[in-house]
């Protein structure tokens, strides 16, 4: 039995989605922009999509804008904001826990002469909104914090900062990787004070390929890609019909039971938790109230990749970080006071509200078997 336990990488997308992207391909494959009547059906397909989405996270349609995936986004809102107002405001606050894509962009933006300020987590592997508030002046242009992070689950205190930051710093521009939060908890673009928002379709049970940068009315961004002048000239380039089409269909059939989803899933990681205990040497590395879908176990200092290459041989998927990192140390872990051999030992467990705990079970049974039999 083949068990998939890295859903933060990728998660296998839905039946909806599926047939979303055939139709779009073989049936409505116009070009959206063509002024015929196929070209209006494939609009028509973006547009539904845009709204699901949009109602989704309680915005408006017009303020949904087509990307290629998360790391597009981030770097369109990053850029972005520092093109419109980075002349006069040439400080960037991130936490020292962000994805690559935001992570690398800011270092980018670093070099040329912009000041990055990283927030770390504290001694006890929390952040606290106020560190982030405190980096905050009104030399400051953009601030970016992830909701969740994609690692260890931890969930990042991105209302209290924005609100915070708002209320001292209205024209900071506030902007949330919610890539790993999306449709398992809440995400609401006015409860958490966000001026932007990165979503990501393959995390949702829809496909690679497609993304989304929510923007709020009357905040400037600067285009990164230019040329057609499509999702009105914020991101050009020929909409892909077949992508957004699956994202709005995958959206559609998880929006109405996250609270439902959010509970089974809770009882899946407390049924985890149960099964790894018994095994010696295992350390959990998230916080009891990190995200349930993302677990982090150091696995009784076998190193990471050797004990991947076990489970899966037995064919239980799982990774050992960041699929983007590709197996490279990404520095999240330390962040958090994870160091050394917990560090090198990582085994990153992601599931969806389609794990069964038969799935839990198999897992546990070969984690036990591979810490007996490996070496460390």
């Amino acid at each position: 039995m083949s068990v998939y336990l890295d859903n933060a990488a990728t998660t296998k997308p839905c039946t909806e989605a599926v047939t979303a992207i055939l139709d779009a391909v073989t049936e409505n494959f116009g070009n959206p922009s063509s002024l015929h009547k196929v070209g209006l059906n494939a609009q028509l397909a973006v547009d539904r999509a845009r709204k699901i989405i949009a109602d989704s996270i309680g915005a408006d349609s017009g303020e949904i804008y087509f990307t290629s995936g998360a790391t597009e986004s981030n770097n369109l809102a990053l850029r972005g904001a520092i093109g419109a107002y980075g002349k006069r405001k040439r400080k960037i606050i991130i936490s020292a826990v962000e994805h690559a894509s935001v992570d690398e962009t800011a270092s980018a933006l670093e070099k040329q002469g912009f000041e990055v300020i990283r927030v770390s987590p504290r001694d006890n592997g929390q952040f606290c909104a106020e560190d982030f508030v405190n980096a905050c002046d009104e030399n400051t242009c953009i601030i970016s914090i992830m909701l969740v992070n994609n690692e260890t689950g931890h969930i990042l205190p991105v209302r209290e900062v924005f609100k915070s930051v708002k209320r001292r710093f209205p024209e900071i521009i506030t902007h949330c990787d919610c890539v790993q939060g999306y449709m398992k908890i809440p995400v609401r673009v006015n409860s958490l004070c966000a001026d932007m928002v990165s979503l990501s379709g393959h995390k949702v049970h829809a496909v690679k390929g497609v993304g989304v940068l929510y923007i709020r009315k009357g905040v400037r961004v600067i285009p990164t890609v230019t040329g057609g002048h499509q999702e009105k000239g914020i991101r050009s380039g020929t909409e892909s019909v077949p992508l957004i089409s699956a994202f709005g269909f995958a959206v559609e059939k998880y929006a109405s039971d996250i609270k439902e989803r959010y509970e089974k899933v809770s009882a899946l990681k407390v049924h985890l938790l149960e099964r790894i205990a018994e095994i010696d040497g295992v350390t959990v590395n998230s916080p009891e109230n990190a995200s349930p879908y993302v677990v982090n176990i150091s696995a009784g200092g076998k190193r990471s990749e050797i004990m991947l290459h076990f489970l899966e041989q037995k064919e239980i998927y799982v990774s050992s970080g960041s699929a983007c990192s590709k197996g490279q140390k990404s520095g999240v872990l330390e962040q958090f006071g994870i160091r050394g051999k917990n560090a090198d030992s990582a085994v990153r467990i992601s599931m969806t509200s389609e794990t069964t705990t038969e799935d839990i079970d198999a897992f546990a049974d070969v984690l036990r078997e591979g810490i007996e039999k490996i070496r460390g």
